[in-house]
């Protein structure tokens, strides 16, 4: 039986974790939130002209506790039953607060990587919804995790990353573009 001083611990302990949750943050020079993504940012391929560039990111207010990032970009509204995976980032390490426009392998800080996206890549792969469909929604979220490398390399899958992260976040930001054709 909970009594009223342990249910009063926990609601307190939820109010705090919600409180410091709400300070992590996500923006981007190239992504307004709830607006339409520009042409830098759309897939160049499977019928979309783009310049398939990963958007600028810069995070902060992250948890207290947190060891590194992992940065997801996902379309739940795409018409596969589950979703697409655009791109992911993982192992970034706690010191990397942001991400310029155009984020390489190569450029990537020492240790993190890439995650295969839907196009079969381990890169960024831009918006490309089918012709006609509503604008689609594009969820760019940074993950606060509790360890400092997940065991993935740039072969994982989006559905393992996002068991991983799950598995090991403290806080998640997000930031919602919008793209249809």
């Amino acid at each position: 039986m909970i009594t009223s001083r342990l249910l009063a611990a926990m609601l307190g302990l939820a109010l705090h974790l919600g409180a410091h949750a709400a300070d992590f943050t996500v923006t981007s020079t190239d992504i307004a939130p709830g607006q339409t993504l520009a042409p830098a940012q759309v897939f160049q391929g499977f019928g979309c002209t783009g310049g398939n560039l990963s958007p600028q990111l810069s995070w902060h207010g992250a948890p207290a506790g947190t060891n590194s990032y992992a940065i997801t970009l996902y379309d739940p509204d795409a018409p596969t039953g589950s979703g697409w995976w655009h791109w992911s980032v993982f192992n970034l390490p706690v010191s990397t607060t942001s991400l310029p426009a155009g984020t390489t392998a190569a450029t990537l800080p020492t240790g993190a990587m890439q995650g295969r996206n839907d196009y079969g890549d381990s890169a960024y792969g831009g918006a490309c919804p089918p012709p006609g469909d509503k604008a689609h929604r594009y969820q760019i979220t940074v993950w606060a995790l509790k360890t400092d490398k997940l065991p993935l390399d740039q072969h994982a899958s989006g559905a393992m990353l996002g068991y991983m992260l799950n598995a090991n976040a403290l806080g998640k930001a997000q930031l919602t573009g919008l793209y249809g054709r």
